[in-house]
């Protein structure tokens, strides 16, 4: 958990207004593992002397629960107000965001956006199959909708719902309209929110939401803290190269295709040692699909059937029985169907991208069977086999032994007959670095044709 140093409430005091301001930084799209290191550092960089607050503009559709979580304890423990904003017009906080925004110290909405539909299912829990049995309201009559969930998902949703009661309690908001989003999925648009005392306040712009706290107290740390926001520059917080690059690869769809691409380039290069380049990018591409599926929800079930499956299809290259080669296609295809552990939307792997990996598999298994056949089927070029038959010229010779020029090398030959120098042979037999020689055909049956 992340380490804050205490700040009194009379520390900004002492500081002129000239010298503070607020900071801003946007949570756009689903929450991940990048969203959650932007906040954080931005939390962390924050100093209680210069900032005011910080401004959190939400517009997201939800996420994962562990990066939601993260964020939610960063806030909870930020020495410096985090005012959450969701803007701008037609924006959203949806499941993940709703928790988000009952943990900031002042929550805000601008006008034609909503929040809500805060169910577990929306954040990893499993779907829930209705029962054919109504269940039953407190006056004992029948209730439409989901009736007895199992077991599992009975557990995550009231562990879910006891998480943003305690939210709403510890910020004094509506804490039965929060269970009710967890519950039954419920949103709001940002005036039914104001009116239930489920945010604190409608804004326009920025400027106007400042204008609007100004003066409003607010819990941090325990202590209580009177907001001076009127009329602050705002300072936005550009997310840096690494958050920008962590949020690229932790896209389920990239950490996938790096995977594929650092095991197939590092497959080349074993199979064709000194390449380097397709060795170097194989294995760059592979710590980084590597680091992005650390930091999803990976069942590690589904990657060990991915990687089970691509042994199989190089162990089919090399020894070709079609057995191998099917039972590495459905060990890759079904570990490519449970490699992601959630269930939110946003962090699935697109079909089209374990299609495409599929097809490029097979038709890389392809091009390895169809080279290895004409290999087999191709004659031998090097080694012993290869020059057995080989013509050779006698270049001197005494007694059964002598040297002969034999594709363009001086060997050491022996044959059973003399030969003289100049003679034409052909190489019979090697043993060690010795040739054993013959005469060729020809000149056998044209010496023996001679009157």
């Amino acid at each position: 958990m992340t380490a804050w140093l205490p700040v009194s409430a009379s520390e900004p005091a002492s500081q002129t207004d000239a010298d503070r301001y607020v900071t801003s930084i946007a949570v756009t799209g689903p929450i991940g593992p990048a969203t959650a290191k932007y906040v954080r550092d931005t939390l962390l960089a924050a100093s209680p002397q210069k900032v005011e607050a910080i401004i959190l503009r939400l517009n997201t559709p939800g996420g994962l629960a562990t990066s939601m979580r993260e964020i939610i304890a960063d806030v909870l423990a930020s020495p410096v107000p985090v005012i959450g904003f969701v803007a701008p017009a037609g924006a959203h906080a949806a499941s993940a965001g709703t928790y988000i925004l009952y943990a900031t110290h002042v929550a805000a909405m601008a006008p034609g956006t909503n929040l809500g539909a805060a169910t577990p299912v929306q954040i990893g829990a499993p779907p829930t199959l209705p029962s054919s049995e109504p269940t039953k309201d407190k006056d004992g009559a029948d209730r439409a909708g989901p009736g007895t969930k199992d077991a599992m998902t009975a557990k995550m949703t009231n562990d879910a719902v006891a998480f943003i009661r305690s939210l709403a309690e510890l910020r004094h908001r509506n804490a039965d309209w929060a269970e009710e989003a967890v519950r039954a999925a419920a949103s709001l648009s940002s005036q039914a929110a104001l009116n239930q005392g489920v945010i604190d306040v409608v804004a326009d712009t920025s400027e106007e939401l400042l204008a609007r706290i100004d003066g409003r107290e607010v819990q941090v740390l325990g202590e209580r803290r009177r907001l001076a926001t009127k009329g602050l520059p705002i300072r936005p917080e550009e997310p840096s190269w690494l958050i920008r690059l962590l949020a690229t690869i932790t896209d389920p769809n990239v950490a996938f295709i790096l995977m594929i691409v650092g095991v197939y380039g590092l497959i080349f290069e074993f199979s064709n040692p000194g390449t380097v380049a397709p060795g170097v990018i194989g294995a760059i591409c592979l710590v980084l699909g590597l680091y992005a599926l650390n930091m999803l929800p990976v069942d590690y079930t589904g990657l060990a059937l991915m990687l089970l499956g691509l042994a199989f299809l190089i162990a089919e290259a090399f020894n070709p029985t079609v057995v191998l080669g099917l039972g590495g296609l459905m060990a890759f295809l079904l570990g490519a169907m449970m490699l992601i552990d959630t269930d939110a939307p946003e962090f699935q792997l697109s079909w089209t991208v374990i299609g495409g990996a599929l097809v490029a598999s097979i038709g890389l298994l392809t091009l390895t069977l169809g080279y290895v056949w004409r290999a087999r089927h191709q004659p031998v070029r090097t080694g012993t086999p290869a020059m057995l038959g080989q013509p050779a010229e006698v270049l001197d010779w005494t007694g059964q032994e002598g040297h002969v020029l034999a594709l363009g090398e001086r060997w050491q030959a022996r044959a059973s007959q003399p030969l003289t120098p100049g003679e034409h042979v052909q190489i019979a037999g090697i043993q060690g670095l010795m040739l054993e020689v013959r005469r060729s055909p020809e000149v056998a049956i044209g010496s023996e044709g001679q009157p």
